[in-house]
């Protein structure tokens, strides 16, 4: 097939779910050695229009062209057999086995495989497009570029044409984006089709050679990439109004400790120590999987501290998690916000009632009118679309299931608050609001700020600390260009040659 050639083609795809039109009529052709960037808010339709490519959605109308011939997806497999596969920002990998068996694992050549074949075929794919991996490696010992970097030779193997990535550099250092940016060039000039899902712009401008903008269910927009002057046209494009993400981070004045931590260790944490007062938001950052998840599921009380110390808002940890009050308190804002921050089958007032409830309780007796009161109430004041209260929130964006968590833990106006990957693929206009949101409660709380995202630590935190391998490799001010300059390393588990960091420890 040549350069330019159509792979796919869609054509009038619609998807609706009861009343929530997902996809409207859309036509969209995707190219055989071209980068297409789908770009959207929250709730556009890009998620449901990938599944529908991939097979694992199929639509109410509409068709789907391969090489010019009409096929439909009944399921993800028979988009695979068809030459498109997707790269899932949770990967499918077996932890226990090597790169080159994860590679062969579903693979259709006999009964017998040879580990010596498996070995020399997986070192032959990766060299081919540059993606460096060692194939006699365990999953389980990996990083998560590693981890990436098989997903996608996965459906290399499988000689798969058009290759969709979801949000891909989510889980990566800013090193390893770099690495899947050579690896896409080259999949792009050996002719494959890369369909690139990203709410960083940036990264958009630098990878992308054509744009396709979807708002509210429908194309809106088809550019070149080389066209788009700036990231603030590509978002006023993609948003329908200017959005900088100029956020102002006025002085606030720091105020008691509210979180203290010394020499917590234990499942997978070392010797870690922080403290957080009212008034700072310290942002943590690193790659996923490095004992961030570990941290705050201690610090909000999911598991005991195996050893050291932790004292919440002045109290012992076990102290303050034997009579947790409903109000004045800690807010854990996590990052699973479809798993753990909810309950999808329940309507958003059931919801906002799951960690509020005790406002809203009179001895036996729940106060549901008032309980829905408040929830329309905050609806409206954080504009969470659709605004029916009675809706499950399984039908909600995930920009504005993010804002309903948001509205229910500051509701109840906490002290300290622990916000885990608060923007993760959220558009720029949701990450907008919630910059906005955290900066005005940092006025009545200490924030633990947890996220790989260095633009939104840099944009929000007083004080950076970097995590690497369970451990606080590295820890300063906010306006510190000369250690900030270190940050990717850090997170790499690089130390610079100058001496290292360490994290406040005040009394």
């Amino acid at each position: 097939m040549s350069p330019d050639s159509e792979i796919i083609r869609l054509q009038g795809i619609s998807k609706s779910f009861g009343p929530i039109h997902a996809n409207r009529h859309i036509d969209l052709r995707i190219h055989a050695g071209r980068i297409k960037a789908i770009l959207g808010e929250n709730g556009a339709g890009k998620s449901t229009l990938m599944a529908i490519l991939s097979g694992l959605l199929q639509p109410d109308r509409g068709r789907i062209y391969v090489a010019g011939r009409p096929v439909r997806f009944s399921s993800t497999r028979q988009a695979l057999n068809m030459g498109v596969g997707m790269v899932y920002q949770h990967f499918k990998l077996v932890d226990a086995m090597s790169v080159a068996e994860n590679l062969f694992l579903s693979a259709r050549q006999g009964v017998w495989l040879s580990p010596g074949k498996m070995v020399a075929a997986t070192h032959r794919l990766a060299a081919r497009y540059k993606l460096e991996v060692d194939p006699t490696a365990r999953v389980a010992d990996l990083s998560m570029g590693e981890r990436q970097r098989i997903e996608i030779l996965k459906l290399l193997k499988l000689q798969s044409r058009v290759l969709i990535f979801d949000e891909p550099t989510a889980v990566l250092t800013p090193l390893e984006s770099q690495q899947l940016f050579k690896a896409l060039k080259e999949m792009r000039r050996q002719g494959k089709a890369i369909v690139f899902i990203s709410h960083k712009l940036d990264e958009v401008m630098e990878i992308a050679d054509e744009i396709a903008i979807l708002r509210r269910g429908r194309i809106v927009g088809r550019l070149d990439a080389a066209a788009v002057a700036s990231k603030a046209e590509l978002a006023r494009l993609m948003v329908g109004r200017e959005i900088l993400l100029n956020v102002e981070k006025t002085p606030c004045e720091s105020k008691q400790i509210v979180l203290k931590v010394e020499r917590l260790s234990g499942g997978g944490l070392g010797d870690v120590s922080l403290q957080i007062r009212q008034g700072e938001i310290l942002a943590l950052v690193g790659v996923a999987g490095n004992g961030q998840k570990v941290l705050a599921e201690t610090l909000c009380g999911l598991r005991p501290p195996a050893a050291g110390h932790v004292r919440i808002l002045g109290a012992s940890w076990k102290r303050f998690y034997a009579n947790p009050a409903s109000s004045d308190t800690l807010s854990y804002i996590p990052e699973d916000r479809q798993r753990l921050a909810t309950c999808l089958g329940l309507n958003m007032v059931d919801n906002f009632l799951l960690t509020t409830r005790l406002r809203f309780c009179r001895g036996i007796w729940l106060k549901r009118e008032q309980a829905q009161t408040s929830t329309r109430h905050l609806v409206k004041t954080f504009g969470i679309q659709p605004d029916n209260i009675a809706l499950p929130v399984v039908q909600l964006s995930g920009g504005n299931l993010q804002k309903l968590v948001l509205a229910r833990e500051f509701y109840r106006r906490p002290r300290l608050i622990i916000a885990e990957q608060p923007t993760q693929g959220l558009d720029i206009s949701a990450t907008e609001e919630i910059w906005d949101l955290l900066l005005k409660a940092r006025e009545r709380a200490g924030i633990l700020l947890i996220t790989s995202d260095l633009g939104e630590a840099l944009s929000l935190a007083d004080h950076l600390a970097v995590m690497f391998s369970g451990r606080i490799v590295g820890a300063f001010a906010a306006d510190d260009a000369q250690n900030i300059a270190s940050i990717g390393a850090l997170m790499a588990g690089i130390q610079p040659a100058a001496g290292e960091n360490s994290v406040r420890r005040e009394s």
